[in-house]
């Protein structure tokens, strides 16, 4: 016999899906509200000021770095099709240099996984999801407010630079302390996840990838090392 109570009383699933959708239209309003308070402008400026030396190194930083080109295949994450993919490695040296090939080869892998794990652990954290979409309609408040330049506040004058600064330290404590338990969480499973991965998947095939030499042109039988194919640079048209 089912509770009365029950049916009257909305389902977890039901809640988290009507907080992500008012938190929705929340940070939609708070958006619109930062571009017509100039909030794009602030960004500009911020950018500009940024040495150009600075710029180039988290440029190339970021290009080496976050590389599409090294998410590997979930076949190959997981070892699909091959003989034996996961097993328990007992010779020491042996673990170390399998944990240290997996970390580099694998690490877009591991870092999209942790990705997916942190918005899945916001997505069921609803309290989060308001704490962010309260703190964006602060930010469009306080960016409509100064739209003009400043803004008086009991007889006392406030730039927006200095009003934007104030509410970038308090964003910083408001967010260590809604997500938290999220970052703690993502980081601690992600963290078991990625060591019992690195731990047992033998990758030691790939290990060669990146020494792979593309060669073209035709193959001659009795070329001997003079074939087309092997000095592709040969047959360059001048």
């Amino acid at each position: 016999m089912s509770d009365p109570n029950s049916q009257n009383a909305p389902s977890a699933s039901g809640m988290g899906l009507g907080a992500l959708a008012s938190i929705g239209t929340m940070i939609t309003s708070a958006k619109e509200s930062f571009n017509k308070s100039g909030g794009n402008e602030i960004l500009t400026s911020v950018t500009a000021s940024i040495p150009q030396g600075t710029k180039d190194y988290i440029t190339s930083a970021k290009s080496k770095f976050i590389n599409r080109d090294h998410l590997r295949p979930i076949s190959v994450f997981f070892g699909i099709g091959e003989e034996k993919p996961f097993y328990f490695e007992k010779t020491p040296s042996l673990i170390v240099s399998r944990v240290n090939h997996n970390i580099s080869f694998f690490y877009m892998n591991y870092i999209v996984m942790t990705a997916v794990l942190f918005v899945l652990t916001l997505v069921i954290s609803p309290g989060a999801i308001i704490g962010i979409g309260l703190l964006g309609l602060a930010w469009a408040s306080v960016l409509r407010a100064t739209s003009e330049g400043s803004t008086t506040l009991y007889g006392l004058t406030i730039t927006q630079k200095q009003a934007s600064i104030a509410m970038a330290v308090v964003s910083g404590f408001v967010l260590i302390h809604v997500l938290s338990h999220v970052f703690w969480w993502t980081l601690g499973s992600s963290g078991c996840i990625v060591g019992v991965h690195a731990f047992l998947r033998d990758a030691s095939m790939h290990k060669d990838e990146e020494d792979k030499i593309e060669m073209t042109g035709d193959v001659e039988l009795n070329a001997g090392e003079d074939a087309s194919f092997l000095n592709p640079q040969s047959n360059s048209v001048v």
